[in-house]
């Protein structure tokens, strides 16, 4: 979610592993900014837009509950790949709701986007930043990852980010301590215990997760990297209690063996912001990929789940 400073600003912050060309593209070309533009579940039509300094762009937002949105935004500043201002949630009538300032860098062939929303006061940032954080908002920066991959690599991935009030020592330790992660990495309602573990490059680890009623499930992860302070990459793969692999038990076509990659980067002394990223292991079906991109909307619930679980085991330490 956006960070909230004292002020009426939110922050957010994201690193795109594409040239600077292919994500302005992607913001600036009408063909390309609806198929990734707004939360999971939507989709935009666009009526007209105009991307230069005093131009408009006026759009429909269609949410999965068959409501429509309208959309006005008017641009202030266009500075062709290096920063947007922008008007928005307002008409052409009446005074948008907050003002949008985007500003994009290149290093290293990758593209950095640093982007602040103005409110008119701070109350109204904190309102908008719960808002945010309950329709999904954030999802929108995820879904343009997802779409630079599929557009430049051919490849389909499922992208999540979170901002967590924590340092980066300690989101590592979150993630490689076996005592700390199965403390929140597991689905909302779900319990997890390590039946072996081993943290580590080449390790591999064993669990049980359960609903302390009837429904357990068993995995195993084999680690591929191990980098402190900020990377995690691992495979994943549904067993039955005697470690040997097995399909999802909810969903026969889901691809046998998962590829996690945890990115972790620093907000600041006491922030951290996770980048995780699901993608195929080996071969997979073309039922099994349509599979995979089909429930993207239940990963981000089920992660959001865990973040949440996460974020909640932070504040209680803190």
């Amino acid at each position: 979610m956006p960070t909230q400073t004292k002020s009426a600003d939110l922050k957010l912050y994201r690193e795109y592993d594409a040239p600077l060309s292919a994500v302005w593209d992607a913001w600036s070309k009408p063909e390309q900014i609806t198929e990734w533009w707004g939360p999971r579940g939507f989709t935009t039509t666009t009526h007209s837009r105009d991307l230069k300094t005093g131009g408009t762009w006026k759009y429909t937002m269609h949410g999965p509950d068959k409501v429509d949105y309208e959309n006005f935004t008017k641009y202030l500043e266009v500075e062709n790949h290096k920063k947007l201002v922008y008007d928005h949630g307002g008409t052409e009538t009446s005074n948008a709701l907050f003002r949008v300032t985007v500003l994009f860098s290149q290093e290293n062939g990758k593209t950095q986007m640093d982007m602040t929303m103005t409110f008119p006061n701070a109350e109204a940032a904190e309102t908008s930043a719960r808002f945010i954080k309950k329709a999904g908002g954030d999802a929108t920066w995820d879904r343009l990852a997802e779409f630079l991959e599929q557009k430049l690599n051919g490849k389909e991935k499922f992208v999540i980010n979170r901002s967590f009030n924590t340092s980066l020592e300690k989101m590592f330790q979150l993630w490689s301590d076996p005592a700390e992660v199965q403390k929140w990495a597991c689905p909302t309602g779900f319990s997890m215990t390590y039946n072996h573990v081993d943290i580590k490059d080449g390790g591999k680890s064993f669990y049980t997760m359960s609903d302390g009623k009837d429904t357990k499930m068993h995995g195993r992860c084999q680690y591929l990297e191990v980098s402190k302070p900020d990377r995690i990459v691992y495979t994943q793969q549904f067993c039955d209690e005697n470690e040997k692999i097995v399909r999802h038990p909810m969903a026969p076509t889901w691809p046998e063996s998962m590829k996690t990659t945890v990115q972790l980067t620093p907000e600041g002394a006491d922030r951290t912001r996770v980048t995780l990223t699901w993608e195929q292991d080996g071969n997979w079906s073309a039922e099994e990929l349509e599979t995979f991109k089909s429930a993207r909307a239940g990963m981000t619930q089920g992660w959001t789940g865990s973040f949440d679980k996460l974020e909640e085991y932070i504040e209680e330490q803190t």
